[in-house]
């Protein structure tokens, strides 16, 4: 069974291993995070989107409401003052980040919830006793409380949820080594350090498959979908603002289901180049959202 007091994190220095030892091996991982992100971004070209993307916003915002003006959509464009965005980064870090708002599924919503809290839980106790060298009883307690909330988030997406799985009829054992890698390297994460807490720790065969499992997971961050999590809170930022200072990468406002003037809904309506559309009521219906999302 588990013992919630201690962590097999203490059972290492019996092993002959050192609080320096351990230290040293998080450094690496946390060195190969920074790294491979880095030329994840770089190679994605992330980074020179987003630059290149707020650029030219600013260059739309100066230029004020003409260039960007689309039919009706006068005044569009809107100066943001330094309190409308912290305002907006404070609702995307509450929204977007701590509460997972970009899942309209519940259950997936949960899941994703359970998997990250769980993640941050069991590496920040890991790294406190590591570099504070000392297993108090509340960081064992977070320690094994973030490890089994991890086995359960990661397992549950697996079964229920995994990419492509009730989307596109894929079976739940198919697996794509560089698509599921960061699924397969946290759940692994996740069993072997329960497996190591439950057989009492030391330096043996669980020891020997934790730091196999997370060497594949921080290590592989290149590979994996790691990264993303540094991304999305950047990109979800990035979407608020453009939305909230009206450059909106040069989309037009949604006024089709009521604008700020008749004239905006005959735009609108008479921009559509399927006749079909021209002559659809104003609200059409729920469209896709007609069923509810049973995957993403």
């Amino acid at each position: 069974m588990i013992n919630f007091d201690t962590t097999p994190i203490a059972s290492l220095l019996e092993a002959g291993y050192t609080y320096a030892d351990m230290q040293t091996y998080v450094t690496v991982m946390i060195a190969l995070v920074v790294l491979m992100t880095i030329a994840d971004l770089i190679h994605k070209g992330s980074t020179t989107y987003f630059f290149n993307a707020a650029a030219k916003a600013e260059a739309q915002l100066a230029a004020g409401d003409a260039p960007c003006t689309v039919g009706k959509e006068d005044t569009r464009l809107t100066q943001l003052g330094a309190g409308d965005k912290v305002g907006i980064l404070v609702n995307t870090i509450v929204t977007d980040v701590a509460t997972a708002g970009e899942f309209h599924n519940p259950v997936r919503r949960l899941v994703h919830i359970l998997t990250m809290y769980g993640f941050i839980l069991f590496n920040a106790a890991t790294a406190m006793i590591i570099f504070g060298e000392e297993t108090t009883t509340t960081l064992a307690q977070v320690w094994n409380v973030g490890a089994i909330m991890l086995f359960i988030g990661t397992f549950w997406f697996w079964f229920s949820f995994k990419v492509d799985g009730q989307a596109e009829g894929v079976s739940w054992t198919s697996v794509t080594l560089r698509k599921d890698m960061f699924s397969l390297s946290l759940m692994a994460t996740s069993v072997t350090a329960l497996g190591w807490s439950i057989y009492g720790g030391g330096a043996g065969v669980w020891f020997f498959l934790v730091i196999l499992s997370t060497a594949s997971l921080f290590g592989g961050v290149y590979w994996s979908k790691f990264s993303h999590m540094f991304f999305k809170p950047a990109a979800a930022y990035n979407k608020r603002i453009i939305q909230a200072n009206g450059t909106n990468e040069n989309l037009p406002h949604e006024t089709r289901f009521g604008g700020a003037t008749a004239a905006d809904d005959d735009f609108q309506k008479n921009r559509h180049s399927m006749e079909l559309l021209v002559d659809a009521p104003e609200n059409m219906g729920l469209g896709i959202k007609r069923e509810a999302p049973k995957h993403y």
